[in-house]
């Protein structure tokens, strides 16, 4: 009774709009405060040690890389290359949009720094070229969710910190699902543009293809510095991050675009952005302690089997539940409090964490273009300066492909473990 109680005030304050941080850490602490033989000291210990944890160290760093990169002007260069270089094909800018998203996923690590940086160019480029304003913003949010599968995914750190498993392997789970992303969004494009016979079809010279070409190729590097020292065993991904940010602040440098005022806006959006992810994951680990102390998952696990022995039917079950958890929660806070939960019931139907571990970040990735939360949505109105509404509307349109590629990824589990075992990560 009394945890049912801790969340249902968790649930309540959520539906009041306080901050996700709070409406954890709240309950949980009234929760400590009446029972025996906890002190509040220790409370304030569990949700420290749930942040001092070496591969956290890696998000900030991550966030500056992504926030380096965009004042760089890197995401420039990315869409002007990728625009460049399939101008022969009909709707290259929607192939462009998926392609530079897909390109700085492996720098900013999360879906909202993708859409931040990328939304404005990606959404004002298509639609002066004739695309609608609907399917610009639609296929501009579904392909910032690369971000967040993509390694360095900072959703993947968290998950992998919080369920004890190689932040590397998950990292390396998480590719071929990403890909399975950028395939199917392309598919959406290849579909839509012939139901858009206006859109138009652009030539330029080779010279110029060059041109747009060699300016991107430095900040092609970086990708093969993250993504090629991990695989390669050169450093682990926190080291990746440090060595990501010196790389991306040398191009700032070699770009001219690095001046102390910029500097300083990049370490105080890091600054802001980590010490909110910081917060919740520090009440998330308070809350999950005491999901824990109360044998909470133990007793879901339980519940579940009692309901189904078929795995098939779990992951369906599993799925609609985190689909409904990822409208109402940013994914941060999503995966500490379901993956505690979900972990030990996974075990029980012979499902590999690593594999619980992507589709679990896909289905709080999609949640990020569904109200009522819907980050992504509210970023990318605030860049192109869209209204809610509109923005809304055209994610309606890229949810079926979407949910397409979630049902591959949960229901063949190659797709997520084939690479990790490849490489000796399982």
């Amino acid at each position: 009774m009394s945890v049912l109680l801790v969340v249902v005030g968790v649930l309540a304050l959520m539906l009041a709009r306080v901050p996700v941080a709070f409406a954890l850490a709240a309950p949980s602490m009234v929760y400590l405060v009446f029972s025996p033989g906890v002190t509040v000291g220790a409370a304030l210990q569990r949700m420290t040690a749930g942040i001092d944890i070496f591969p956290l160290l890696a998000v900030p760093l991550f966030i500056f890389t992504g926030a380096a990169a965009m004042s760089a002007g890197i995401t420039d260069r990315l869409f002007t290359a990728a625009e460049k270089t399939l101008d022969r094909i009909r709707g290259n800018l929607g192939y462009a949009n998926v392609s530079s998203s897909l390109v700085f996923s492996w720098m900013s690590g999360a879906a909202i720094a993708d859409v931040s940086a990328l939304g404005r160019i990606q959404v004002s480029a298509m639609v002066k070229r004739g695309y609608s304003e609907r399917f610009s913003v639609g296929l501009t949010g579904a392909s910032a969710l690369i971000g967040g599968i993509m390694p360095p995914s900072i959703p993947a750190i968290i998950f992998a910190t919080t369920a004890g498993v190689s932040v590397g392997a998950l990292f390396v789970a998480g590719i071929i699902p990403a890909l399975l992303i950028f395939g199917v969004l392309c598919a959406t494009v290849f579909i839509q543009v012939r139901r858009e016979p206006d859109v138009p079809t652009d030539r330029v010279s080779t010279a110029e293809k060059l041109r747009a070409l060699r300016a991107a190729v430095l900040p092609m590097g970086a990708p093969v510095i993250i993504l090629g020292g991990i695989l390669g065993g050169i450093f682990t991904p926190t080291e990746a991050a440090g060595v990501a940010v010196i790389y991306v602040l040398l191009l700032a440098a070699l770009y001219r675009r690095l001046t102390v005022n910029r500097l300083y806006r990049m370490m105080l959006s890091t600054a802001e952005t980590t010490a909110a992810i910081m917060l919740i994951v520090g009440a998330a680990s308070l809350f999950g302690w005491v999901l824990t102390r109360e044998e909470v998952p133990q007793q879901v696990a339980a519940s579940l089997i009692t309901v189904t022995d078929n795995p098939l039917v779990f992951l369906i079950l599993v799925n609609i539940v985190m689909l409904i958890v990822g409208m109402v929660l940013e994914p941060t806070a999503a995966i500490l409090v379901m993956a505690p939960v979900l972990l030990p019931v996974a075990s029980a139907f012979g499902i590999d964490p690593l594999h619980l571990g992507v589709f679990m970040i896909l289905n709080f990735m999609i949640g990020l273009l569904t109200p009522p939360i819907g980050l992504v949505i509210f970023v990318l109105s605030s860049v192109t300066r869209i209204p809610v509404p509109r923005v809304a509307r055209g994610m309606i349109m890229v949810l079926l492909p979407l949910m397409v590629s979630l049902v591959l990824v949960t229901f063949v589990p190659a797709l997520s473990m084939w690479l990790p075992g490849l490489l000796g990560y399982s």
